[in-house]
């Protein structure tokens, strides 16, 4: 284990969290706001101490391992949610600790579940630091690192970037990790500033626009508004936010693929199709339901049925209405949902689509097998042979995913909420979708919990941004063993 380069990539990151505070303090400055000083002394802190770790072993060899990337990625995620709760804190806006830290992570890790009841009255660099680390999460601060700190030695970025980057299958768009890291973010940047632009047009105001772009692309689902999307009242804006939500669920090469118009590439993903072809599905079926059930107008309960159904399943969690009210049949397909999520490559959680095919394919050739038991088989995804080291990773990865949800839920029940509650409650959060069901769905929010539960779904919404590997990795004793 290599723990000087350990810390010195930590303190990179608390510098990288150092100048990320720095928009939203000019933000208190331009406002007149006096959480200006809260935002400066955070920032100084942060740059301080990262300054301080980043120097050491500078002159050491800086080989990374596979583990020590596993470990690098949980520490600098727990790093910047302890750090970045700190602005809440200081400036008042949220006086606990473990409510700051709760929001912090549900930011960072793009799941938008919210302790807050009132949202509006907060200052707006407040607000801004609370999309911005939506927005950072969104695509990976460690993507972000690799993008603009000096390369590292050996295959370090290759470690990085599989270990925080989401789905089963790992890709570079081009030889180089950095490079690759450059290209995710600059689509990622074309696309936030395209939505702000379109929300702009629509009629949002120009602070409105961007934060929920930020938002919106990191599959994030925090609002400046209590109402979240519905206060709008625009039929425009809740389109614009769909299809945006959508594209943030697609695998990010293959909009890389789009964009140097590779469109035979695009259109043979056999993500890209199950993705499509769920959403299709769950749109209609809730749409059927709520016009048949709820009473709904046809055209009403197919906006509402494709906006909230692309929100939950690419793990955003915004909202038009209050969907823990509705009939049964749409809960329960909403539910699924969140257990799915995006496809891989995405800033959307959940298991994610290609997982989910990888599973699919499985049961079928385990199915062929009892039927033809010397037949030899291979599990083929976009004409290529999946690996059966993938293959065996997606089954441990499902078991693990429901080991933690079942722990989650266990724990929020010791608050007497009720199955629904509970179980939803750890659900979102292990997906980092955001909204739960009941007492804890879209209209309502996580501040009844106690500070036990808060602080058990934190970790879970770490662990599942992470996709489980890298915190279980830390926190079993062997990593800390030399060998």
């Amino acid at each position: 284990m290599n723990n000087r380069l350990i810390i010195r990539v930590v303190g990179y990151i608390l510098l990288v969290e150092a100048g990320c505070l720095l928009p939203p303090l000019l933000v208190a400055l331009v406002c007149g706001e006096i959480a200006w000083r809260s935002f400066a002394l955070v920032a100084a802190a942060c740059g301080l101490l990262g300054f301080l770790l980043s120097r050491a072993g500078k002159n050491r060899s800086a080989l990374m391992q596979s583990r020590d990337g596993y470990v690098i990625v949980a520490a600098a995620w727990l790093a910047l949610s302890l750090f970045g709760a700190l602005p809440y804190v200081v400036s008042g806006a949220i006086p606990h600790y473990i409510d700051a830290l709760f929001e912090t992570v549900s930011g960072l890790t793009t799941t938008g579940a919210s302790i807050l009841t009132e949202i509006e009255h907060l200052p707006r660099s407040v607000l801004f630091w609370r999309a911005e680390t939506q927005w950072i999460g969104g695509m990976g601060v460690l993507v972000m690192f690799l993008a603009l700190m000096p390369r590292l030695g050996g295959d370090g970025a290759v470690h990085l970037m599989r270990a925080e980057s989401p789905g089963p299958i790992k890709s570079k768009l081009t030889p180089k990790v950095g490079q690759t890291a450059k290209i995710l973010y600059t689509i990622y940047l074309g696309l936030t500033a395209a939505e702000t632009l379109a929300l702009r047009i629509a009629g949002m105001s120009w602070f409105d626009a961007v934060t929920h772009a930020f938002t919106t692309l990191a599959t994030g689902g925090f609002s400046v508004r209590n109402a979240s999307i519905a206060a709008y009242h625009s039929a425009a804006v809740v389109w614009i936010v769909t299809v945006f939500t959508f594209l943030a669920g697609v695998n990010f090469a293959l909009l890389y693929a789009a964009v140097l118009g590779r469109w035979r590439q695009v259109l043979r993903s056999h993500e890209l199709r199950l993705y499509t072809a769920l959403l299709l599905c769950a749109v209609a079926l809730v749409a059927v339901d709520l016009h048949a059930q709820a009473g709904q107008s046809a055209s009403q309960a197919a906006t509402d049925a494709a906006f909230q159904v692309v929100t939950v399943m690419t793990t955003t969690g915004y909202s038009t209405c209050d969907f823990a009210q509705w009939p049964a049949f749409s809960r329960m397909v909403l539910a699924a949902l969140m257990f799915i999520g995006g496809s891989a490559g995405s800033t959307a959680g959940g298991i994610k689509v290609s997982r989910l095919l990888i599973h699919l394919r499985s049961l079928r050739r385990e199915l062929g097998r009892i039927v033809h038991p010397r037949h030899l088989s291979v599990i083929t995804m976009d004409g290529e042979v999946v690996d059966e080291s993938v293959v065996s990773g997606c089954h441990s990865f499902l078991a693990a995913y429901l080991l933690v949800l079942a722990a989650g839920a266990l724990i929020v029940g010791l608050d007497d909420l009720g199955f629904q509650e509970s179980f939803t409650a750890s659900l979102t959060c292990i997906s980092n979708v955001g909204p739960a069901l009941g007492k804890l769905g879209p209209a309502a929010n996580f501040s009844i919990l106690s500070y036990l539960s808060k602080a058990a779904l934190s970790l879970e919404m770490l662990m599942g941004r992470l996709e489980l590997l890298p915190l279980l990795v830390l926190l079993n004793p062997a990593t800390w063993r030399d060998r």
